[in-house]
């Protein structure tokens, strides 16, 4: 799928929206999205109910989206995450974690005085990565991936959604509803803890479910995400449907651990997400779809 032009553009020129609906978003329940997109919806049953399977996972230091209470402007972390040293802003910090990425939001379980948010953990197969941090971890989807085969993981998950998808037949061939019914990304906030109890083997698989795992789930069309883009510059990738976890969750370093280690046993290198990316800015709700499910 090479030949297929997926470089950014501009959001708007000269006052009008020139770009589809983009992401992360903000997923408040009571949230509405400004942009209208007419009867375009996403798709509403659980991925693992659907013909979409796993084709990457990766995850952003900080969260790209926004859930009020759970992972927003007043959540907490140590300072590479993005609080800031006395004298700085929570802007400035946040433009650079120490790293040269972007902080997005964090959740508000950090606690400085409490010894599984703050005891070092030695890492073995995942890199730059810190007890105490809030990460959003992405597993895009897709109905036209190397489902079940060695090739269905890949990095970068671009070259991963569209395998089976015949060149041929012309990308123009599938309308946006197309794309948003078989093209989407599970998402799910969590930040680190150095204690077991909370270790949970199968990160690579997707969005976890139970208890309180995917209890709540926003879902609505949008695009790619990452600091390449923001609300002047615009992800191509769209739209695709978004479904996302509202609440963070507690998560051992050895969780993560465990999933680095599972994507080196994949066919593809997937060595270039073995580490956080940094996180685009909230799309503005004018960006933003009107087609939040709730």
């Amino acid at each position: 799928m090479n030949s297929i032009n997926w470089d950014n553009q501009q959001c708007e020129i000269e006052g009008v929206i020139e770009a589809l609906e983009q992401a992360g978003g903000d997923v408040t329940e009571n949230f509405q999205g400004g942009l209208d997109v007419g009867n375009r919806v996403p798709i509403t049953e659980m991925f693992h109910n659907t013909a979409l399977c796993p084709v990457n996972v990766h995850w952003h230091i900080g969260a790209e989206h926004r859930s009020e209470g759970q992972f927003d402007e007043n959540g907490k972390s140590p300072h590479l995450a993005g609080v800031p040293l006395e004298g700085e802003s929570l802007q400035d910090a946040r433009k650079d974690n120490g790293q040269g990425k972007r902080y997005g939001f964090a959740c508000h379980h950090y606690k400085a005085d409490d010894v599984k948010f703050t005891k070092p953990y030695a890492w073995k197969h995942c890199t730059e990565m810190h007890v105490g941090e809030t990460y959003e971890v992405h597993c895009p989807h897709s109905s036209l991936g190397a489902c079940g085969t060695v090739h269905q993981y890949q990095s970068p998950f671009y070259d991963g959604v569209f395998c089976n998808y015949e060149e041929s037949a012309g990308f123009a061939a599938l309308s946006p509803q197309d794309i948003a019914n078989n093209i989407g990304v599970e998402s799910q906030v969590f930040t680190v803890v150095n204690d077991e109890h909370y270790y949970y083997p199968d990160l690579i698989r997707g969005m976890m479910v139970g208890d309180e795992f995917g209890k709540n789930v926003g879902k609505y069309t949008g695009s790619t995400t990452g600091t390449s883009r923001d609300n002047s510059v615009c992800s191509n990738f769209k739209p695709i449907t978004w479904q996302v976890d509202r609440k963070c969750h507690l998560i051992s370093a050895s969780s993560f651990d465990k999933m680095c280690a599972d994507m080196k046993q994949q066919n593809d290198d997937m060595s270039g997400d073995l580490h956080p990316h940094g996180a685009r800015e909230l799309v503005a709700t004018n960006l933003t779809a009107n087609n939040l499910v709730r």
